[in-house]
């Protein structure tokens, strides 16, 4: 009698509940899901933190301030930092010219750069929420799928007069692969998660700065 039974990651799968391979099938697919959003956001924050490091340079070196305006409006593909001098220089030159007095001046303009700041903020977080939540939620899908599992190889046993390791080995494993799957797709998100919000987190406290900074030096020349 052939007793070798064929437990490659592929039979089990195969062989599994129907409940199972649906946990599966949702694991696979919010991992394929996070590591889109991974790479993703990993080239937003690269491009974003290495346009803000070029306005940082191009603004300090003390150029006309109205040329800088003018590049920075016109560019296609300014950064988070180019948007928000833009949208106070705006509103500053815009209030400068109807001859309004300086503290409603520069209140707009603060205005302004929080609101543009705001918005460059939410679009850096995007999805962030999303890797959180595959990171917290796929163990417990997983884990859900391995229970499921676990029950159909013991409920199985009841129809077996003498229980042996080799009768609920392929129950057993095909129930466990739900966890890994389910590990196997949240530690990576939890990974990025926390990486990038460390990394969203510093360029809006370089932009908190430069807000101020950018203040500073539009009252001094109104």
């Amino acid at each position: 009698m052939n007793l070798h039974t064929d437990l490659s990651f592929v039979a089990l799968v195969m062989q599994a509940s129907v409940i199972v391979q649906a946990v599966l099938a949702l694991l696979v697919g919010l991992s394929l899901w996070s590591w889109w959003q991974i790479f993703l956001k990993l080239f937003q924050l690269k491009r974003a933190t290495q346009d803000t490091d070029a306005f940082e340079d191009a603004f300090w070196k003390g150029g006309d301030l109205n040329a800088l305006y003018q590049s920075a409006s016109q560019s296609r593909a300014a950064g988070t930092m180019e948007h928000i001098f833009t949208a106070g220089f705006r509103e500053y030159a815009k209030h400068r010219k109807q001859g309004s007095n300086a503290a409603v001046t520069m209140d707009s303009a603060r205005r302004a750069m929080r609101a543009a700041y705001q918005r460059e903020i939410d679009t850096l977080e995007a999805h962030l929420a999303g890797l959180a939540t595959v990171g917290s939620v796929s163990p417990y899908i997983g884990l859900f799928g391995t229970v499921w599992g676990i029950m159909n190889a013991f409920r199985g046993l009841a129809n077996v007069s003498q229980a042996t390791l080799a009768n609920v080995a392929p129950g057993i494993a095909e129930a466990l692969i739900a966890t890994a799957i389910g590990l196997f797709a949240a530690i990576p998100a939890v990974v990025a998660y926390n990486r990038y919000t460390h990394d969203v987190d510093r360029l809006a406290v370089r932009c908190e700065t430069f807000i101020e900074e950018f203040s500073n030096i539009l009252q001094r020349q109104g």
